[in-house]
């Protein structure tokens, strides 16, 4: 199986094997128009069975070290759009041909949006990054399977940047031993 593992900045992952798959990784950059530009240039030029999305996540709900595997992604910029057609919800089935992503038991709701999130508000979903999103957007729309596991570094509304920026060697090192 051809997998590409995306992730957002080198700071977040470390590079795992994932027997009998071959792996491509790609650094897609913050935000969900970067890394939507640079997944899409990345599946014109090749193609995958599956996306897996790596990296790291805040949280209202759960705790810091909770790892999540993701089939379902909402679009927080859009959620409160009511207008016909508006993407703001995507799932993909939760077995992909991957052993440690179909039978992990922790699967969660990844919410993206274009902002890094500070303060408590109301939230659909388990983990909160900018990303992820756009990416499963970017699959669906190119018939490319897609799943996210997301380390949780920070708790939303508890000095979230700087708790992620200590808690990132952690996600780094937690990710890999997932995989391994």
């Amino acid at each position: 199986m051809k997998i590409l593992v995306t992730y957002a900045f080198d700071e977040e992952i470390l590079p795992f094997e994932i027997q009998g798959c071959e792996l491509t990784f790609l650094k897609t950059g913050m935000g969900k128009v970067l890394s939507a530009f640079n997944l899409t240039k990345a599946l014109c030029e090749n193609r995958y069975n599956l996306v897996l999305n790596v990296g790291t996540a805040g949280t209202l709900s759960h705790k810091v070290g909770d790892i999540f595997v993701c089939h379902r992604f909402v679009d927080r910029d859009m959620e409160k759009i009511e207008l016909p057609d508006v993407c703001k919800d995507i799932s993909f089935p939760e077995k992909v041909g991957v052993d440690i992503v179909d039978n992990y038991e922790q699967i969660g709701i990844v919410n993206t949006g274009d902002s890094f999130v500070t303060e408590v508000g109301h939230f659909n979903g388990d983990v909160i990054d900018m990303e992820a999103f756009a990416q499963a957007q970017i699959c669906k729309e190119l018939n490319v399977n897609f799943v996210s596991v997301k380390y949780v570094t920070d708790i939303i509304g508890q000095n979230s940047g700087e708790i992620w920026l200590d808690k990132l060697r952690d996600a780094r090192e937690s990710l890999k031993a997932f995989f391994a």
